[in-house]
């Protein structure tokens, strides 16, 4: 079904349900709303739209589905996969007025939100009660709960607490028609019909426009350590990541970071303490947390141990919250800093993680076949590996053509490992046409119909997911 532009008697409905000062058809406002953090892709909307209610939205979604206008629900616009770009134009949908925190239940251990809460803020407001919620994405300073909720998000506490949706009890969404519902209840059980919450979580805004989220919470752990870990081979790096885990120990954190990802971000960040050897390939960065630093101590000890059997450099022992907090600066500026080095594509794959060795080798491989450098780095302890191919030096032509055909036999030969073609990142626009290769047929067509059901209009962030 085709979608139409932006005329001006739209103009006139929006600026009679929301104040002016939140209807935006200005070239400035439309250019910083037209792109995430997706490489360098960037598409106009033809206008933003700022609500701060759920009736606001619900008005909203009610005249563009009758309109027949697009609608891209966006955040704080971090994503990696193109989920916030308004590929079909129309109205660029900004949660960021819905910005509070709106209850604190201590004593059920749940939290109420509004989309636009920076995820670093929640954390930080829960801990001062003793509250933990883990999910905590590279980019959780900026990051919004509701861009978390649309790709499921991760990050480095997945590997001990898991992610996104281990979180979420309930949603308050509007649908594409403007009805407004409840996915769920507020328990940590439920086996009462279908399970809408989890859904809508990871649908990158295809199926409907979140409004309010209960997550659940846990205590916040007391104490944690923290090294960092110097290898000579990339490929033990992967190798040491199952044999920790087979010697029965579960890291709160387990970062992989070849050693073109750490060298890039301390330059990016002109951080001169930490100096790298010429023979280091890799590092680990590992962490453990609790409440008993004494059980702490014995699990890096068991740690260091499984490390005896890799050809490992001096480990660097985390000594104060100061030295904690530099690494993992230094890891959550990987990704920024290696995009300032060149042009470049970031895939996201995850395979079961005793396959991460062969993954990483198979990246390699590919890359001397088509001509790319890569710096790798990622969630080692899921089996999540950010792949970033680097321009550098290849031809338009090369780049433009032939770089489709690599990563397609890359995702082939995830799947062939067991793996998937994104752990967090999500489809969005840029992997949509590489569906085909985890899913049949059947599975495609399943995924529209649940579309249809949801948006038979296609105004929902149309042409994401699915083609």
């Amino acid at each position: 079904m085709s979608l139409r532009a932006i005329e001006e008697k739209d103009i006139q409905y929006f600026q009679s349900i929301l104040e002016s000062k939140n209807v935006l058809v200005d070239q400035e406002n439309l250019e910083k709303y037209s792109h995430d953090e997706t490489e360098d892709i960037s598409v106009l909307p033809g206008i933003v739209l700022k609500p701060e209610t759920t009736k606001n939205v619900s008005d909203i979604l009610k005249y563009c589905n009758q309109e027949k206008i697009a609608v891209t629900p966006s955040g704080a616009r971090t994503g990696l996969s193109g989920g916030a770009i308004p590929i079909k134009g129309g109205v660029n949908l900004s949660m960021e007025r819905f910005d509070q925190i709106l209850e604190i239940d201590e004593k059920n251990y749940q939290v109420t939100v509004e989309p636009g809460v920076i995820v670093e803020v929640l954390q930080d407001t829960l801990k001062e009660k003793g509250l933990f919620y883990p999910p905590d994405p590279a980019s959780k300073g900026s990051c919004f709960i509701g861009g978390n909720l649309s790709e499921n998000s991760g990050g480095p506490k997945a590997v001990k607490y898991g992610v996104t949706n281990e979180y979420v009890l309930n949603l308050e969404v509007v649908l594409a028609d403007g009805s407004i519902i409840w996915t769920g209840a507020n328990v940590l059980k439920n086996a009462t019909g279908y399970n809408l919450t989890q859904l809508v979580v990871g649908s990158e805004g295809t199926l409907c426009v979140i409004t309010k989220a209960v997550l659940k919470l846990i205590p916040h752990p007391t104490q944690d350590l923290l090294i960092l870990v110097p290898f000579r081979d990339s490929v033990q790096a992967c190798e040491a990541v199952a044999k920790i885990f087979n010697a029965g120990i579960t890291p709160s954190g387990m970062e992989f970071m070849e050693r073109d990802a750490i060298v890039y971000a301390l330059e990016f960040m002109g951080d001169s303490t930490l100096s790298i050897p010429d023979d280091i390939q890799a590092h680990l960065l590992i962490e453990v947390d609790g409440n008993n630093k004494e059980v702490l101590f014995q699990e890096i000890e068991k740690i260091m141990e499984v490390l005896e059997a890799f050809d490992t450099d001096e480990i660097l022992f985390a000594e104060d919250q100061s030295q904690k907090d530099q690494l993992w600066s230094i890891r959550r500026k990987v990704g920024e800093a290696v995009k300032a080095q060149s042009i470049y594509k970031e895939e996201d794959t995850v395979v079961p993680r005793y396959e991460l060795p062969k993954l990483l080798q198979t990246v390699k491989s590919i890359g001397k076949e088509y001509g790319f450098d890569s710096v790798c780095y990622g969630h080692a302890g899921d089996g999540n590996l950010h792949i970033n191919i680097l321009k550098g030096e290849m031809s338009d032509q090369k780049w433009n053509q032939e770089l489709s055909l690599a990563i397609r036999k890359l995702f082939e030969k995830v799947i062939a490992l067991g793996g998937t073609i994104s752990g967090e990142h999500g489809i969005g626009l840029v992997q949509k046409e590489y569906m085909d290769i985890p899913f049949g047929q059947v599975e495609l067509d399943l995924m529209k119909g649940i579309k249809k059901v949801f948006d038979p209009n296609g105004i929902l962030n149309p042409d994401k997911v699915l083609k």
